[in-house]
């Protein structure tokens, strides 16, 4: 049964510190739950109001699943998993780096656009994505949400991203507006690509170690709009570092 400690687990759940503090997260709805459950992370506690998953599973009612979710309309099935040890996702990463494209982001902060970003990262075959330590938790349920299950496919590292980049050897893809036309470009296979951060762009420390500056250019008549949301951006860049 739904216990007063597991509600207050799982809704404290919905802060970063707390999730660092018991390295929990909460995945919502039968296909996530269903992904993470197929995957290499270990699960904690399963709650839903149906028999449907080949895992333990505390019965709930709808009533009660509406006091551990975090959406206005509860999808079924509410999930807490371990967070996978830093040390694990660490060595992932440096087995994986040398090879390969890699996305970047510098200080991302929308847990949408991070969520989509993981999903198109797995959509176009991108296996390391790099986030600065300012980008948003990729274990927010939002983000999770988001993903719709692709977490369970990235590696991803949070690190100091000026740090990290200084230390890579290959070219380092930034967008800029002043950048070279993407569509006209002889894009290789191997490098890292940035995207900044939604308001300010890529910041200037991170801007400095950026080898080749590319641009997607704007067709319409006027070229009115200032920018595009940043996860629009990297579906259309990925796109282009993948066609051949």
């Amino acid at each position: 049964m739904l216990t007063k400690s597991h509600i207050k687990l799982i809704t404290s759940l919905n802060q970063k510190k707390c999730r660092q503090q018991e390295q929990l997260f909460v995945v919502e709805g039968v296909k996530g739950i269903k992904e993470f459950l197929n995957s290499s992370f270990k699960l904690h506690l399963l709650f839903s109001t149906e028999t449907i998953f080949d895992a333990e599973t505390i019965t709930v009612s709808d009533k009660e699943l509406q006091k551990i979710s975090s959406l206005k309309s509860p999808n079924t099935a509410v999930a807490v998993f371990n967070i996978p040890k830093l040390t694990a996702v660490r060595q992932a990463i440096e087995t994986l780096v040398p090879s390969g494209l890699i996305v970047a982001l510098d200080d991302v902060r929308d847990p949408g656009n991070l969520g989509t970003i993981i999903r198109l990262c797995d959509w176009f075959g991108i296996q390391n994505l790099i986030c600065s330590n300012a980008t948003v938790d990729c274990y927010n349920s939002k983000v999770v949400q988001a993903t719709m299950g692709s977490l369970t496919r990235i590696n991803i590292q949070y690190v100091d991203l000026e740090l990290y980049l200084k230390g890579y050897n290959n070219d380092i893809f930034g967008t800029f507006m002043d950048g070279s036309n993407i569509y006209k470009e002889r894009l290789p296979e191997k490098g890292i690509i940035v995207m900044g951060n939604e308001a300010n762009g890529i910041s200037q420390a991170i801007e400095r170690l950026v080898t080749k500056k590319i641009s997607i250019p704007r067709f319409g008549d006027l070229k009115a709009t200032e920018s595009l949301n940043v996860a629009t951006a990297t579906s259309i860049v990925l796109s282009e570092f993948k066609r051949d």
